[in-house]
């Protein structure tokens, strides 16, 4: 190795979902076994959206959000609504494979 002590292991990893992926990588020797554990979350792309809520005061209107999980795994969210005059609910739950939909409560008390 020419006095270095690290050795380079290229990998290459193509997900083709959303999800949590563990891989085991064992390198035997004559003289050694070592045993590397990997695991890589991928994640969904990020999606920008932007709502626009009208209504006349004091009259409620709600918007359904839809959250699918595609992953491996149950979510659980905790919503944190910042801004006044919304509301929803501050924990929803969406299991493997299913859309939930979060309403989204815009209810003003004034003209804004």
């Amino acid at each position: 190795l020419g006095g270095s002590d690290t050795v380079e292991f290229p990998m290459k990893f193509t997900p083709k979902y959303a999800g949590c992926y563990h891989c085991q990588i064992i390198l035997k020797s004559s003289w050694d076994i070592r045993v590397y554990e990997v695991e890589c979350v991928v994640n969904a792309d990020q999606a920008d959206a932007q709502l626009e809520f009208l209504t006349p005061a004091y009259q409620t209107v709600t918007q359904e959000i839809p959250i699918s999980n595609i992953s491996s795994e149950d979510w659980r969210f905790e919503a944190v609504l910042e801004g006044q005059c919304f509301y929803g609910p501050p924990v929803i739950n969406v299991p493997v494979g299913q859309t939930v939909q979060y309403p989204l409560t815009f209810k003003p008390v004034a003209e804004c």
